[in-house]
C-alpha cells in the first residue's frame, strides 16, 4: 500500500515541477507571435465587467457570465498586445 502512496506523490510532484517550470518560461518569452503584452489587461486578457463597476454589491451579467470579468477590448481576450489595423489608400496614376 505505501508504494502505491509513494508513487502517486512522486507524479504529482513531478506534474507541478513541470507546471512550474512552464510558467516560469512563458513569463520570460512570450509564446509565437512576440507581440508584448497588453497594456490594458496586462497580459491576462481579462478586465473588470462593466457590471462590477456600477453594482451594489450583487456581480453578473450576459457579458461576463457572472464572474464580474470580460475580455478585454484593447486586445480581443488574447493577452497580446496587436498594431492597431490602418487603413491604406492606392491612387492609381494613369496618363492622361
Amino acid at each position: 500500500m505505501v508504494p502505491i502512496v509513494a508513487s502517486q506523490l512522486a507524479t504529482g510532484l513531478g506534474v507541478l515541477a513541470g507546471a512550474i517550470f512552464v510558467k516560469s518560461m512563458l513569463d520570460q518569452k512570450p509564446m509565437a507571435g512576440g507581440w508584448p503584452r497588453c497594456p490594458s489587461c496586462n497580459g491576462t486578457g481579462r478586465v473588470a465587467c462593466m457590471c462590477s463597476r456600477w453594482s451594489d454589491g450583487d456581480v453578473g451579467c450576459r457579458t461576463c457570465a457572472g464572474s464580474g470579468r470580460m475580455a478585454c477590448s484593447s486586445c480581443g481576450g488574447t493577452g497580446n498586445g496587436r498594431p492597431i489595423p490602418a487603413p491604406l489608400s492606392v491612387r492609381v496614376n494613369r496618363p492622361p
